[in-house]
């Protein structure tokens, strides 16, 4: 029997299980469920599954360790640990509604929410325990929750879990529970963490691989707008106007990024809202009700914020900016095209982040399809809305044909030209109409060109990175009469160097030629500014400000020798972007940085 006949009822679960699956319309598993399924010796061994978000993973784990969980037993034997509290409660409904007819019974431990119902829940017989590792660990820490009874052990999302810094809590959850017979781990990416992880954790696992080229997907279309540095803001809105999504994911470096983004966009018509860590667990639940209910379009977000949502029908996921690393941005653009449903990803770069884009990807060798196009200009977006404006006109003609002698009438009148013109004025003219930006993307995209052509040729279109770096230190003006500002927020913080770069560039108004080297340590940073750079600092330093940056202080750059030598350190950090923060104690913690006051309406 092939794969695409294989049905639910052709494995060997429990009846109550059929039935919950029936009831939800369920009957064609999806690969991923395929793959557990079919092997019952699965049951009986530790098992890392990589499978991209979306695939239906939950029910690949679900079915089969409740199907062989002994549901008469009133005590936790299965525990799922997620790395959000909106993919906590996600699961756990998947566990609840597949586990009804069996009895099952779930507590879902996350922060946030009460703790004294959460204690309840376990207290009442639950046999299923699903939350995020901060709180799960306070439970076990406070002796509300036993552990002793867990069989099944589940990481979802290993990846997320250890790039948000809950290595620790993971760990001595782990080592709490002594007798486990099985360990699963899922992750859409492998990266060397989750390696070491499933190395310390589980018991020679068998490895299960649905994901050949993390960065293709046959039901998300892949393209690249480039758009202007100096007017990056623009550059989205014409292309939000261009693409129109129903129902879109806008990625932000920052969460003050989000907030100033989602603000600026309904300043200028859009439906939009953003989500950050900033906002409550009530503000959040509101925001993505306002998305799925249509009343807004765009939800402005960061990765930590994004993480774990569960959002149907997202026909566009947009990512303003150069992501962190490639798997963030195999996250991001898991978010659309899931269960089946297509879907589009568009990345938005400047000419120079499509070139370090270029260089991500090549370096893993992946064969993604990228169609790379500049931004649309103000006259594009005029041409596509007069067309998208005329369909829609014919398409109401159509429903309704009551206006139609009318319409016969007024164009056989001596004045049909000035009728029309006038009708077109009133029910069109309120069309957005987008930015020009044509000249300012073609400026850039042959600068970087001609930096490109000088030197020797490159492989592909790509240089190394030490080429690069020997590149800009010669290119680069010196930064004598600059300063050096340092700043009391850094990797701790959520900062990372290019969202760092970006920022300064953009609230004091200069180009990166004017910026020298950036040094990020845990708990500052420190970023030098040329002269030009220094003067404008000091009238627009109160915008970094806003934007979340405390300046700890201001010094002169002394006269450097050599630093700007050919073979020089690039002047950028460029150590990994896994960061090394772990909450301490069983507090669950939002890691998503850095903090300011949240703007409202």
């Amino acid at each position: 029997m092939t794969q695409e006949t294989k049905k639910f009822a052709d494995f060997n679960l429990r009846p109550e299980l059929l039935r919950a699956l029936e009831r939800k319309g369920f009957e064609t598993p999806m690969p991923v469920q395929v793959c557990v399924l079919e092997d019952e010796t699965l049951i009986d061994s530790d098992i890392m599954v990589q499978a991209r978000t979306g695939s239906g993973k939950t029910l690949a784990f679900a079915l089969p360790l409740i199907n062989s969980m002994d549901s008469k037993l009133k005590e936790p034997q299965i525990i799922v640990l997620s790395p959000t509290r909106e993919l906590a409660q996600q699961t756990a409904r998947e566990f609840a509604w597949i586990g009804s007819e069996c009895g099952v019974r779930v507590a879902t431990l996350v922060g946030g929410l009460d703790m004294e119902r959460q204690i309840r829940s376990l207290r009442d017989g639950a046999n299923v325990v699903v939350g995020t590792p901060g709180r799960i660990l306070d439970h076990v820490r406070r002796g509300t929750f036993k552990t002793s009874s867990i069989k099944s052990i589940v990481l979802d999302e290993g990846d997320h879990m250890l790039d948000m810094g809950f290595h620790d809590e993971m760990e001595a959850i782990l080592k709490s529970m002594d007798s486990v017979e099985r360990t699963w781990l899922f992750s859409a990416t492998i990266p060397p963490e989750v390696m070491n992880l499933a190395r310390q954790y589980l018991n020679a696992p068998k490895k299960i691989s649905l994901v050949s080229d993390i960065t293709s997907h046959e039901d998300i279309t892949q393209k690249a707008y480039i758009i202007p540095s100096r007017k990056r803001f623009e550059g989205l809105t014409n292309v939000l106007i261009w693409e129109a999504p129903s129902r879109a994911l806008l990625f932000c470096g920052t969460r003050a990024e989000t907030q100033d983004i989602a603000d600026k966009l309904c300043d200028i018509g859009f439906k939009a809202t953003p989500i950050h860590g900033d906002m409550s667990q009530r503000e959040r639940n509101t925001a993505l009700g306002a998305l799925r209910g249509g009343r807004v379009s765009i939800l402005v977000a960061t990765d930590v914020a994004a993480r774990g949502l569960d959002i149907d029908a997202v026909s566009h996921v947009i990512q303003y900016g150069l992501p962190q690393n490639l798997e963030s941005f195999v996250h991001r653009s898991g978010r659309t095209g899931r269960a089946g449903h297509e879907g589009s990803n568009r990345l938005l770069l400047t000419a120079r982040e499509a070139k370090q884009f270029k260089f991500m990807v090549s370096n893993v060798g992946s064969k993604m399809k990228m169609e790379w196009i500049p931004a649309p200009d103000a006259l594009e977006i005029e041409g596509q809305a007069r067309i998208r404006f005329e369909k829609t006109l014919i398409e109401h003609a159509l429903e309704s044909g009551e206006y139609q002698p009318w319409a016969e009438s007024l164009l056989k009148s001596e004045e049909a030209l000035m009728l029309v013109s006038g009708l077109l004025a009133k029910a069109y003219g309120d069309q957005p109409s987008g930015y020009s930006i044509k000249t300012d993307v073609e400026a850039e995209m042959n600068r970087e060109k001609s930096r490109g052509d000088k030197g020797r040729p490159e492989t592909s279109g790509f240089k190394s990175r030490s080429t690069e770096a020997r590149k800009d230190s010669t290119a680069r003006p010196s930064m004598g009469g600059g300063v050096i500002v340092n700043f009391a927020q850094g990797r701790s913080e959520g900062w990372e160097v290019g969202a760092l770069l970006g920022l300064m560039c953009r609230c004091i108004g200069v180009g990166r030629e004017d910026v020298g080297n950036i040094k990020l340590r845990e708990d500052s940073a420190a970023v030098e500014l040329s002269a030009k750079g220094a003067v404008l600092f000091e009238s627009r330093k109160e915008r970094l400000i806003q934007e979340g940056l405390e300046v700890s202080s201001v010094r002169n750059i002394e006269s450097r020798s050599s630093e700007h030598r050919e073979g020089s350190k690039p002047r950028t950090d460029t150590r990994s972007s896994y960061r090394d923060r772990r909450p301490s104690g069983g507090r669950e913690r939002d890691t998503d940085r850095p903090k300011r006051r949240r703007v409202t309406k």
